[in-house]
């Protein structure tokens, strides 16, 4: 357990009343998309339990929406399941908004990656995922009540040069919870995905190239953490941010050859 960790640990117990809205796990939490989600979550009376690996930033976003932070590299052999385990020892067996948004991304021609790179996105942007709904979802289903929601990208819809494995895993992610909304209807647990463009977060400068087109401009974090909540609140079932990133995803499934040359005309960074 962390410095952070143990700190919450004490916070924890202060907290005998179970919080309006229930609790809410939120992965990559620490900076970006996740961030704005967890302050959003607060704001609407749910306890956050943040997730992140860097323990200063994961700390400060707990600090800042009254939350517990967890710090975890998901890339790892069984620190999925410790986050799991901390989460439902917070919630006192429950956690009721599980919201899978922990990711990275990789730049460049694939035959290029460098060797366990892939290996590490499909663990961080796919297995993880896959398996805090494994350890959280038997406990939503008993209680027919709970939210499932996946962070998404564009890339995991209709493919993006040089971004080939992390389009993979964005893909795998969105097949996977359309299959789960499949299998839960009814049971009061909602599955919801949100398909993320440009959005001004660090993930680009992380990825190793940042964003370089002038079009389109990065979206501020807010919207895509307003995204999650109707997915949340209003059992939103998929939200693009921004909404008109729908058009290349019909116009590729209407018209694929159409698709491919536009994308082979601009579709490259």
């Amino acid at each position: 357990m962390t410095a952070a960790e143990a700190s919450a640990a004490t916070m924890t117990s202060a907290h005998t009343a179970a919080p309006p809205r229930g609790v809410a796990l939120v992965t990559g939490a620490s900076s970006g998309i996740g961030a704005a989600t967890a302050t959003a979550l607060a704001r609407r009376g749910y306890r956050v339990i943040v997730h992140g690996r860097d323990e200063k930033a994961t700390a400060a976003v707990a600090v800042a929406v009254d939350g517990v932070p967890v710090c975890a590299d998901l890339a790892l052999e069984g620190e999925t399941e410790r986050l799991a385990d901390r989460a439902l020892e917070v919630g006192r067996g429950r956690v009721e908004v599980l919201v899978n948004n922990a990711g990275f991304g990789w730049y460049g021609d694939f035959d290029r990656i460098p060797a366990g790179t892939a290996e590490r996105l499909l663990a961080v942007n796919l297995a993880a995922p896959i398996a805090l709904t494994r350890a959280l979802l038997p406990g939503m289903r008993e209680r027919g009540a709970g939210r499932l929601v996946f962070l998404s990208s564009i890339a995991g819809q209709v493919g993006v040069a040089g971004e080939a494995a992390y389009a993979a895993t964005k893909a795998g992610l969105h097949c996977f919870a359309d299959s789960l909304r499949s299998e839960l209807r009814g049971t009061g647990v909602g599955v919801g995905v949100v398909v993320a463009g440009v959005i001004a977060t660090p993930f680009f400068e992380r990825r190793g190239t940042p964003y370089a087109r002038r079009w389109p401009k990065p979206i501020p974090t807010e919207v895509a953490a307003d995204a999650v909540v109707r997915c949340v609140e209003r059992g939103a079932a998929e939200v693009y941010v921004p909404r008109w990133l729908r058009v290349p995803v019909a116009v590729q499934g209407v018209a694929p050859g159409v698709y491919r040359w536009l994308d082979g005309r601009f579709g490259r960074e």
